[in-house]
């Protein structure tokens, strides 16, 4: 199993309903196929860099999961079916990351910040 983490901007369209049941959508593609969801975060609507077929803002979603590697490339083909899906990325987390993300989730300080000079 490795660590996982998938950002994914669906089209702005979708409303709030159909926004949470793409999420579970592909948050239950990674746990029928044995993985477990670690975190989700629902940025909501937000700019884009450029557009992107005519669109200028798009609903951003991130989770971090664990899976076996061989299930990623179910996971990309079925993101790119989807008509709602306007760009994804899938990214492995090495244990650095994994250690990262845990601490920003407890709300320690991650390490990045800078320190306030005197």
């Amino acid at each position: 199993m490795n660590n996982y983490e998938l950002m994914v901007i669906f089209t702005p369209v979708l409303s709030d309903d159909e926004f949470k049941v793409a999420q579970k959508k592909y948050a239950g593609l990674v746990t029928e196929a044995g993985g477990s969801i670690v975190a989700e975060n629902p940025w909501g609507l937000k700019s884009l860099a450029y557009p992107i077929d005519k669109k200028t803002t798009g609903l951003y979603w991130v989770m971090e999961f664990t899976v076996d590697p061989s299930f990623i490339e179910t996971l990309k083909i079925q993101m790119l079916r989807d008509e709602s899906v306007l760009r994804h990325l899938c990214t492995k987390l090495d244990k650095y990351a994994v250690e990262y993300n845990a601490r920003k989730k407890s709300g320690a300080k991650a390490g990045t910040e800078k320190l306030a000079e005197v």
